[in-house]
């Protein structure tokens, strides 16, 4: 089960994650976002960015990044076989551009434990290398726990499995 102890832990801030054009569009691409400040550096320009901007779901990448540091940490008990997203919701101070330097800031948020399940809520606070605040994601992963025994109708509750 999850470490229900890991409820208000925060992590250290995430190496830089540096956002490259070609990941840029290939994201885009692969949720069809067509707008052309996506994928052509002039439509980006001209609408004041420095270059192809991110779609809005593009955060779940450097989000992720973070978050793997409480999935593959041994003590925290999250078996990532057994966790299916939940929730995810964005929240964007400015567009994410081909050329940032990311860091985040893992927080877990809440763990709850409710039939056999776990609720685990964490935020990431994504900024710019020079401390501006970028995106907050906030998750929500369902852990399921251990395996239990399946019962045919003709097995009463208490009975052998």
């Amino acid at each position: 089960m999850v470490n229900l102890a890991y409820a208000g832990r925060t992590y250290p801030p995430t190496a830089p994650y540096a956002v490259g054009r070609e990941h840029v569009r290939d994201f885009a691409r692969a949720v069809g976002a067509t707008h052309p400040a996506h994928h052509d550096v002039a439509a980006a320009r001209a609408l004041g960015h420095p270059d192809v901007i991110a779609s809005p779901t593009f955060a779940v990448v450097v989000a992720q990044r973070a978050e793997a540091q409480l999935i593959e940490d041994p003590d925290a008990g999250i078996d990532f076989s057994r966790v299916v997203h939940a929730e995810e919701r964005f929240t964007h101070h400015r567009p994410i551009h081909a050329g940032d330097e990311l860091v985040t800031v893992l927080h877990v948020d809440g763990i709850v434990e409710r039939a056999g399940l776990s609720m685990v809520t964490t935020r990431c606070e994504i900024a710019a290398a020079d401390g501006e605040p970028v995106a907050t994601v906030v998750s929500t992963l369902a852990v399921r726990g251990p395996e239990q025994p399946v019962r045919g109708p003709e097995q009463p509750t208490g009975a052998p499995a």
